[in-house]
């Protein structure tokens, strides 16, 4: 511990490489400029949850229409985000990693947040891994012998640090626990900044779970302190804001107005988009969703936000960029490849007629069927950023119509909620974030629209179509029958080791409680804290 900032992790192999006194020092002043602001909007976030329970719907804000009314635009992109027609996205896990850079996708989103979990192996972990990637170096050999490395040609790297509300308690600065988000950006931006810039690339980023356009104008304030502080040009580093709350879907203008010189775009992150509104509106009685796979983008308030995040960013000549196909293919089961991909097709053929200028997937065997289609849209274009699309009319109360035409709720879908969430915190706790279940990628995204819809339905006395009303008692026996059937096929010892018993223990916190948990990474944070 000196002056005031102490790293309370241990030390693992090359970890001194990227905790060096002088990264360390700048996430610390990171910290003393900016957390006293983030503290003071995270608290603004509490508040307006405060007047939603009271019946306050959220709107377009009279403050800003002089934002959303005026003729400007983002900077222009940089040559190596201008083709963003397939991304794929994952952990830093090292071969994922070298996996992803090599799968002919444009874009590789490494990801410190959702399908992350934040052990203190894995955030250092994977900033030795971005910095060997960043530097070409970056390779792996499997316990087989086989080698993995880098192609000639990779995908550009963005990074997504955690979000605002998620803290990183390893590092302390005067006694208080550092920002998540300030860590992973620092560190990441400290060491990697000029490299990249050599390279004839920069820094670039996404930006999770912003709430409001002032939580965007922090980001940018950090920005602009970072370039200068590191002695790169202002506007060197790019964000792509993910569209993912309820909130910030009445503010993408003023979003991409705040970060007019740095944007790249927004995305519309839409698992985490379902779990905010069932979160924001959890106290209303009049809002229950059905089984979440009956929330589709073709539904009215889903297909609304769409189309508004193509139109706003076109209209400021910004990139939109598609939701995530989470389909993990089977080495065995084609029929079951056949009828996904037909599925994956018909969700990227409607984003790219909709005018979206890419894309994300999450596994490579992907990435060729997601550029095959934008590409037929696109052709030699690199994007669509010139086809404004005036025909879109937004209303709030498109955005706030959540009516799911024909939804119902039923025994297997509160059965899939509680499984998928079981086996994916189980996952979490053993340190990794992205869980292939049942042919799909689920990440916490995906486990926060289970885990709140159940605490939903709990809330609301919902019943099933079968008739039965879901209490604590009827998610209880499901939850004993579904980790009876995973104790059962992979024996005692192994469930134990496996961390399923503190998984159910801990869905249980987060779906059963009296009061909405935020997130669930919170609570399950806490565990990690205490290994």
């Amino acid at each position: 511990m000196t002056d005031g900032i102490a790293v309370l992790g241990p030390m693992h192999d090359r970890f001194d490489e990227i905790l060096t006194d002088d990264a360390v020092a700048f996430v610390a002043e990171l910290h003393r400029r900016f957390d006293p602001l983030r503290q003071r909007l995270l608290a603004e976030r509490a508040d307006r949850q405060l007047r939603i329970d009271a019946g306050e719907n959220p709107d377009f804000l009279p403050e800003t229409a002089t934002v959303r009314e005026r003729d400007w635009s983002v900077a222009p992109p940089p040559h190596d985000l201008q083709d963003r027609r397939a991304e794929i996205t994952g952990p830093t896990d090292r071969k994922m990693m070298i996996n992803a850079l090599n799968s002919g996708a444009k874009v590789f989103m490494a990801d410190l947040e959702d399908s992350n979990s934040p052990t203190w192996t894995n955030m250092v972990g994977g900033q030795v891994n971005l910095a060997d990637a960043v530097r070409r170096r970056i390779e792996f050999t499997s316990p087989d012998g086989k080698e993995y490395r880098l192609a000639d040609e990779t995908a550009t790297l963005m990074v997504r640090p955690r979000g605002w509300h998620l803290p990183e308690r390893h590092m302390t600065v005067d006694g208080e626990v550092v920002s998540g988000s300030l860590f992973d950006f620092g560190l990441y931006v400290f060491h990697n900044a000029h490299e990249l810039i050599d390279r004839g690339s920069g820094p670039y980023f996404y930006l999770p779970k912003l709430e409001s356009h002032l939580e965007a104008r922090l980001w940018n304030d950090v920005f602009v302190y970072a370039q200068e502080a590191l002695g790169i040009p202002r506007g060197t580093i790019k964000a792509t804001v993910l569209i993912e709350t309820i909130l910030a879907a009445f503010e993408m203008d003023e979003i991409l107005y705040e970060l007019r010189e740095h944007s790249a775009g927004l995305n519309a992150g839409r698992w985490d988009y379902i779990f905010s509104i069932i979160k924001k509106f959890r106290n209303r009685d009049d809002l229950t969703f059905p089984d979440r796979s009956q929330i589709t983008m073709s539904v009215p308030f889903m297909h609304a936000y769409s189309e508004l995040l193509v139109a706003t960013c076109h209209r400021r000549k910004a990139h939109a960029i598609g939701g995530m196909a989470a389909f993990i293919p089977s080495r065995r089961d084609e029929q079951v490849n056949r009828r996904a991909f037909a599925k994956v097709r018909e969700d990227k053929e409607r984003e790219s007629r909709s005018g979206f200028d890419g894309t994300w997937v999450a596994h490579p065997d992907l990435v060729p069927l997601a550029a095959e289609v934008f590409t037929e849209v696109l052709g030699d274009r690199p994007n669509q950023v010139d086809r404004l699309r005036d025909d879109v009319q937004v209303t709030a109360g498109d955005l706030l119509d959540f009516t799911v035409p024909d939804g119902r709720i039923t025994q297997g879908g509160v059965r899939l909620n509680v499984d998928v969430a079981i086996q994916y915190l189980a996952s979490w706790l053993r340190g990794n974030g992205a869980a292939a279940i049942y042919n799909l990628m689920e990440d916490a995204a995906t486990a926060e629209i289970s885990r709140s819809q159940v605490w939903q339905w709990v809330r609301h006395h919902a019943r099933t179509v079968e008739g039965d009303e879901i209490t604590d008692g009827f998610v209880r026996k499901i939850a004993d029958e579904e980790s009876g059937r995973i104790r059962d096929q992979i024996g005692d010892g192994a469930f134990a080791e496996a961390r399923f018993p503190e998984a159910r223990e801990l869905f249980e916190t987060v779906a059963l409680a009296d009061e909405f948990p935020e997130f669930l990474t919170l609570p399950a944070y806490e565990i990690l804290e205490k290994e």
